[in-house]
């Protein structure tokens, strides 16, 4: 005779405050708070990018070599970024706003600032810096709406 199992549903996840955990229904604890200060160090980095390549633009400089290094430092932040989003939802952790829509929203935060890179190559004035400008502030208000699905809003 074969039992059939039921598969159990892990329920809502709840923060400990005080450990900086958080706990599912059935008792299993992990940690998800390297997503907050990594969304911090990302957001600053690309608003510091974006004041960077916005005060070329001003000064009507296309992009430089020095500013490709700065897309690389913020666009390494945001590949660690989905690397820890994934490692997380592989240990069962849940986002608010849905698993498609976290992973949606790394990959476009991955995907933004090589993609205006890519542009301003194109656009060799001050108009491709502009570019990149107007791209890492998309990616740090992408931050924002990442830690919102995540579920960073609720306690």
């Amino acid at each position: 005779m074969v039992k059939a199992t039921a598969r159990r549903d892990p329920g809502k996840i709840r923060r400990d405050f005080w450990r900086g955990r958080f706990v599912r229904d059935d008792g299993l604890e992990y940690s998800a708070d390297m997503l907050t200060p990594l969304t911090v160090a990302v957001a600053v980095a690309a608003l510091a990018l974006a004041a960077w390549c916005g005060f070329a633009a001003y000064r009507d400089q296309p992009t430089k070599d020095w500013h490709f290094a700065g897309m690389a430092v913020v666009t390494a932040l945001a590949l660690v970024q989905l690397v820890v989003g994934v490692v997380q939802l592989a240990r069962g952790a849940k986002p608010d706003g849905g698993t498609v829509v976290f992973v949606s929203y790394l990959l476009g935060v991955a995907a933004c600032v090589p993609a205006v890179g890519f542009m301003s190559l194109a656009e060799r004035t001050r108009w491709g810096s502009a570019t990149v400008a107007a791209g890492a502030v998309v990616m740090a208000v992408l931050q924002v709406r990442l830690y919102d699905v995540w579920g960073g809003g609720h306690g």
